[in-house]
């Protein structure tokens, strides 16, 4: 009996993984993309309108370890750049779409070619709302080929060693 309820609690576990982790159909996928591709073009063209598509209570976590903001935080930091018309152009080469079940919670992960970083990576958490869609959790990342990560690391080993001094 012990052994058929795991087994039973295991499969249904799977189903649950597999359903949750599962691509979106492709009308979501479409307005995903079209939502984010509009962030990210907020962004590049420096309208305050970006930080609506943030979530009151959203987080953005940026490439320094230092970089982790509320959203209203990251509007105050970001403010002199969004002033200064020139602020940051991500545009994504690949971006992969998930949702839930019910498709109120969205995830996705991106590969972008960026102005000022090169390649870089992204995940992102989005909620269906009445209202639309807004970003509850966005984490970027520089894209560093494992073949230098050993030279970056050694990089910012150096870095923090001064910094402390």
């Amino acid at each position: 009996m012990k052994r058929f309820l795991t087994a039973c609690f295991l499969c249904l576990g799977l189903g649950f993984l597999g359903a949750a982790s599962a691509a979106t159909d492709a009308e979501l996928t479409k307005q995903v993309n079209a939502f984010v591709d509009e962030w990210h073009d907020d962004a590049a063209n420096t309208r305050m309108v970006y930080f609506d598509k943030i979530a009151k209570d959203g987080v953005y976590i940026g490439t320094d370890r230092t970089e982790l903001w509320t959203r209203d935080e990251f509007k105050a930091w970001s403010r002199k750049y969004f002033d200064a018309k020139s602020a940051w152009t991500f545009k994504a080469t690949r971006r992969n779409v998930y949702a839930s079940p019910d498709k109120s919670m969205i995830w996705f992960d991106e590969l972008l070619d960026t102005r000022n970083m090169g390649h870089a990576m992204a995940s992102g958490v989005i909620r269906k709302t009445r209202n639309g869609f807004e970003i509850v959790h966005y984490q970027l990342s520089v894209a560093v080929p494992n073949e230098v990560v050993d030279q970056v690391t050694g990089i910012i080993a150096d870095h923090e060693k001064k910094a402390k001094k």
